[in-house]
């Protein structure tokens, strides 16, 4: 079993230790040590960073898994390390610090909500930019309940509480009644629990600072529901905190310098936009239906006629989805009327419900079983793609097939 010697002081930042054993891929390493001050993943804090050297070796320690034997695994540099050698351990002590000051934030979120809405946190995690919690919360979360939880939680933070932590091999039943969250019975011993007086008493695995006050200040800076009973809630600790709202002030800077009016607040300044927007929109939509209808009076000018239909025979140049828009503008509106588009290896066959002399999808087919490819549709609308040939023998022959089945329609 690894002594783990972050329980003993969880400020120690380098360490002496004796290598067990050590697996070797593809120059990577797996070391196992007597001891460690490296913290393993696990209970929602990721593990530690930092280095393992020894003389002519170093291994720059990437991540580090397990809970009796504690294996360290990383990038290694230099000659191959054996058991028994002696080696130096240093800690990336500005990350273990941040996740120290964001696992005790989390205890004081955690029981500021289940004091204030009675919710009990089921799920924590520390990322490098934030954390989440995630509560069984049935009820309605809003930014005015967030923020005076937030209040609250910061008021415990200021306070400089001290966080205490004491094993025990067994629980007195009065410390168990106390427990912000009844012990699960995989716990098993010993059984650290963490304190804060006053505040919180919650069995704990993680690293925690020693005092309220090094936790900075905690910041919430997203919820929302995960499920009918789950909500999740996002936030900051420490120096964490001040980099991700450096992160949000730079961006409402920059957003803010985009903006034709430059003025606070940046709200005003995007509903001007989205009015602009609507504006552009509503004239976009009115041009967009002029085109349509010139667009459609000059292709009906030069429409042929055949077996007393209209039969319009276009060339596209717009995205399938525009096209189709158009064809079925274009039939809807023009009683005796069949559209055959074609554009970029597509084709849409179109005709006005009363023009039920043939079907589309039938002409479609016969078309495709000649020029390849596939699609199908209905008895007024049909598109298909993947054919072998050119946009403008697609339409020659769907003129010509179309044709045939009039004549065969109106055929004695």
């Amino acid at each position: 079993m690894t002594e783990k010697l972050f329980y003993a002081d969880a400020y120690l930042r380098d360490a002496e230790s004796v290598i067990r054993k050590v697996e070797l891929e593809k120059g990577r390493a797996r070391v196992l040590l007597e001891g460690t001050i490296f913290y393993p993943n696990g209970g929602g804090q990721p593990s530690d960073r930092g280095t393992i050297a020894g003389e002519g070796f170093r291994i720059t320690i990437e991540n580090v898994e397990g809970k009796e034997d504690v294996w360290h695994e990383g990038r290694l540099e230099g000659r191959v390390p054996e058991p028994g050698e002696g080696v130096r351990l240093i800690l990336d002590w500005e990350r273990r610090y941040e996740n120290m000051k964001a696992h005790t934030g989390q205890h004081i979120l955690s029981a500021v909500i289940k004091d204030l809405l009675d919710a009990n946190t089921t799920g924590f995690q520390i990322f490098d930019t934030y954390n989440k919690i995630e509560i069984d919360y049935p009820g309605e979360l809003t930014w005015d309940t967030v923020l005076e939880i937030e209040r609250v939680a910061n008021g415990v933070v200021w306070r400089d509480l001290p966080v205490e932590v004491e094993v025990y091999g067994e629980l007195p039943y009065e410390l168990r009644k106390r427990l912000r969250k009844e012990l699960s019975d995989k716990v098993r011993p010993p059984i650290r629990i963490v304190s804060i007086p006053g505040v919180d008493v919650i069995p704990c695995g993680g690293t925690h600072v020693r005092s309220t006050r090094e936790v900075g200040i905690i910041k919430v800076v997203d919820f929302y529901r995960k499920s009918r009973k789950l909500w999740r809630i996002e936030f900051v600790c420490g120096n964490r905190a001040l980099k991700y709202l450096d992160g949000l002030m730079a961006d409402y800077w920059l957003s803010l310098d985009e903006m034709p009016n430059k003025n606070r607040p940046l709200v005003e300044r995007v509903r001007e936009l989205k009015a602009e927007l609507e504006a552009l929109k509503a004239q976009k939509d009115s041009l967009r239906r002029s085109l349509l209808e010139w667009k459609a009076k000059a292709l009906l000018e030069t429409a042929e006629e055949v077996k007393g239909l209209r039969v319009i025979v276009h060339l596209e140049e717009a995205q399938l989805k525009d096209a189709q828009a158009f064809a079925v503008y274009l039939v809807d509106r023009n009683p005796n009327t069949v559209a055959l588009v074609a554009g970029n290896n597509y084709v849409i066959f179109a005709r006005n419900r009363e023009a039920g002399r043939v079907s589309m999808s039938e002409l479609l087919k016969d078309v495709l079983s000649t020029v390849g490819g596939g699609g199908g549709g209905s008895e007024v609308l049909a598109r298909g793609g993947g054919f072998k040939v050119a946009p403008e023998k697609v339409l020659r022959l769907a003129l010509e097939a179309l044709k045939g089945k009039l004549e065969e329609a109106t055929s004695p």
